[in-house]
């Protein structure tokens, strides 16, 4: 997965905007205003935030060395993932999937 590959799968999710808070580097999508996920567009491999339950957060740390604790962010809520082929393109999505997801529900109550 790509940049371009993972900004089309984010906005093809609802209500979804994207836009730089943090500067031209920081790619960022929001739903309702609160973010879901954070791009690098400087880095390489690609690196991307997103948020996740935080027991899963830590599991999946401990699985892949390619995801890390969350950087900049709350490291109970939010894990980087660096795509460096480790991880399938369907695993990428669904960290995506249950970030937007989380922001979804909360947004709801």
């Amino acid at each position: 997965m790509n940049i371009e590959e993972l900004r089309t799968y984010a906005l093809s999710k609802a209500d979804v905007d994207e836009s730089f808070p943090f500067g031209e580097d920081t790619l960022v999508f929001k739903l309702g205003g609160k973010m879901f996920l954070l791009a690098s567009l400087s880095t390489v491999p690609l690196e991307f935030n997103v948020k996740c339950d935080p027991d899963k957060a830590v599991a999946l740390r401990e699985q892949y060395e390619c995801v890390k604790p969350g950087y900049h962010m709350n490291k109970k809520h939010w894990n980087t993932v660096v795509v460096d082929g480790t991880l399938g393109d369907k695993l990428l999505k669904q960290m995506v999937d249950e970030s937007y997801d989380l922001v979804r529900k909360k947004a709801k109550k």
